[in-house]
């Protein structure tokens, strides 16, 4: 039975094969340029979203490719995906680290919460958590996260995961805000934020102004 990150693993492959992104290969099938970006492939609720077949078609239509090609793309379950054009891809050993402070700037994420572009650092991955690709270091700066997470925590972070209430995860607002919080729950239209220190208050952010959230899957404490 074929896996929701094999299908789009294989859209993916597809895309690096002609020198294109999942929005370029979307864009020459006359889809939504977004159609195919990381962000659109859980729904607003944590929740899988597939491809359609008729998106599907659109791509080896404008491609030329044959669906035993497509196939050929698939990798085995647990593999991990290709990342897009400009992110990190899995390292043996390492992965990439940035500052909370940095995380705020542009030019580090993709629109789907993947590590890209330059300015990362690297930390020596931990034995605890088993390595997927496009999983990233933050390294926590200041008090705003304790006692939970103290300054000089790192914290292990797996963008694109499905993500559910209590979750511990990161959020980064469209306006550049990256903070750590648990998720108390989630609508179609807005997420409510608990807050890791009781002297921050609990926040609800509207989903048009999120930018990417990301779960936390180990902290270094």
């Amino acid at each position: 039975m074929l896996s929701h990150g094999q299908i789009w693993g294989a859209i993916d492959g597809l895309a690096e094969r002609h020198d294109l992104t999942p929005s370029g290969l979307a864009r020459r099938a006359g889809l939504d340029p977004t159609s195919f970006n990381k962000s659109k492939r859980l729904s607003s609720d944590g929740r899988l979203r597939w491809p359609s077949t008729e998106s599907i078609a659109k791509v080896l239509d404008a491609t030329g490719a044959s669906m035993e090609q497509f196939m050929s793309f698939l990798r085995p379950e647990g593999g991990g995906s290709s990342m897009p054009e400009g992110a990190f891809p899995p390292q043996a050993g390492s992965i990439p680290l940035l500052g909370f402070a940095q995380a705020g700037a542009g030019g580090f994420f993709d629109d789907g919460g993947f590590p890209a572009g330059q300015g990362w650092d690297v930390v020596e991955f931990p034995a605890g958590p088993a390595q997927k690709a496009g999983v990233y270091a933050l390294e926590v700066q200041g008090e705003s996260m304790m006692p939970l997470y103290r300054d000089g925590d790192v914290l292990i972070v797996e963008p694109g995961a499905q993500v559910r209430r209590n979750d511990r995860v990161v959020v980064k607002t469209r306006e550049g805000e990256v903070m750590a919080k648990v998720l108390l729950r989630q609508s179609p239209r807005s997420i409510e934020l608990l807050s890791l220190n009781p002297e921050h208050p609990n926040r609800n952010l509207e989903l048009s102004d999120v930018e990417w959230i990301a779960r936390i899957i180990w902290a270094s404490q």
